[in-house]
């Protein structure tokens, strides 16, 4: 925490309640650091302004084109259209850009879901996205369709209520009916807009659809989904899952990679899931861990049979997680 020391915040650090509890561009001291631990206040969340000719951080950047993809889709309210060249040249070159970030943990935590859900799960899956396609090897031509598809694969959700978006319990049936409708409203809100192609009205139609069939709004299976669809929805579960809603907290890594692998959520393509789970996991060599008993260890080698069980350095204890089924990784490391 020390090494926050002298920093320079750039946004107002608010607690639980709602109260500002230290203002935008304080410069950090030692009270200010005993107020954040005792407000609870995670670090991973403030903004630091940055110096003068230092290039914005990718939790920056993210800040910052959520709130331009916000006032981007609030115009559509108004406007009843599209703005899909603003989008094109605003929003997504920051998408792509936050996506070549060679920490892909840094990058989970600039994109997480926190506050403003509903804008910042535009942003994020439309990150994550382009990150799976570049691991698919997509070109950049795909990957600009792919970027755009992404970012607006949630745009029905304009036309549902926001008191039914934003209820903080579980959906009624009825309430529920209502939100799947989001699909429909932005594939023919897309198919009206100039310039939107094949993938991007699709993309909103099918997100929810699953290979085995038990998706919506259509029941569609496998090779009736289009691609982009089927990297769209990979996405947007991982950032969902991984996300603070107002029903949930984040869920622990191990429960989302598990829960992902065995299709808890409907039958994802097996190949987009292999290739978006074995390049998180490999990465994690090196990184400091949260055990699901609590204890910090590192993963120094990932098992060649299961990579998702590896094996861990708890001080002088080796622990082979392959070996022990009670025993998970809850966290990963992101600084």
């Amino acid at each position: 925490m020390e090494r926050y020391l002298g920093k320079k915040i750039k946004n107002d650090l608010i607690n639980a309640y709602g109260v500002t509890v230290i203002p935008a561009n304080s410069v950090l001291n030692p009270e200010h650091l005993e107020l954040i631990r005792k407000q609870k206040i995670n670090v991973l969340d403030i903004i630091f302004a940055g110096e003068a000719g230092q290039a914005p951080s990718c939790k920056e950047m993210a800040y910052n084109v959520v709130n331009v993809s916000k006032n981007l889709f609030e115009s559509v309210r108004i406007s009843r259209k599209v703005p899909l060249a603003d989008i094109r040249k605003e929003v997504v070159p920051v998408v792509q850009e936050i996506s070549r970030n060679s920490d892909i943990f840094a990058l989970f935590s600039a994109i997480q879901g926190k506050d403003d859900y509903t804008y910042q799960h535009n942003i994020g899956v439309g990150v994550l996205s382009t990150l799976i396609g570049r691991w698919l090897n997509m070109s950049e031509a795909e990957l600009s369709v792919l970027s755009l598809a992404a970012t607006l694969h949630d745009i029905g959700k304009l036309k549902i209520p926001t008191e039914i978006l934003d209820k903080p319990g579980k959906l009624s049936p009825d309430e529920y009916e209502i939100v799947k409708k989001h699909t429909i409203l932005g594939y023919e809100m897309l198919k009206e807009t100039t310039g939107a192609n094949s993938h991007i009205t699709l993309t909103a139609l099918q997100h929810h659809e699953r290979n085995d069939g038990r998706g919506y709004p259509l029941g569609l299976k496998e090779e009736q989904i289009d691609s982009y669809s089927k990297i769209v929805a990979v996405a947007d579960i991982f950032h969902a899952m991984s996300s603070r809603r107002p029903y949930h907290e984040p869920v622990p890594f191990h429960i989302i990679v598990d829960q992902m692998r065995r299709g808890s959520f409907g039958a994802l393509d097996p190949n987009i899931v292999s290739v978006f789970l074995e390049n998180i996991v490999k990465r994690t060599v090196g990184r400091e861990v949260v055990l699901t008993d609590g204890r910090i260890g590192e993963i120094v080698y990932l098992n060649p049979h299961d990579i998702e069980t590896p094996l861990v350095k708890v001080d002088d204890e080796y622990i082979d997680l392959s070996k022990l089924n009670t025993l998970k990784i809850k966290e990963i490391s992101i600084e």
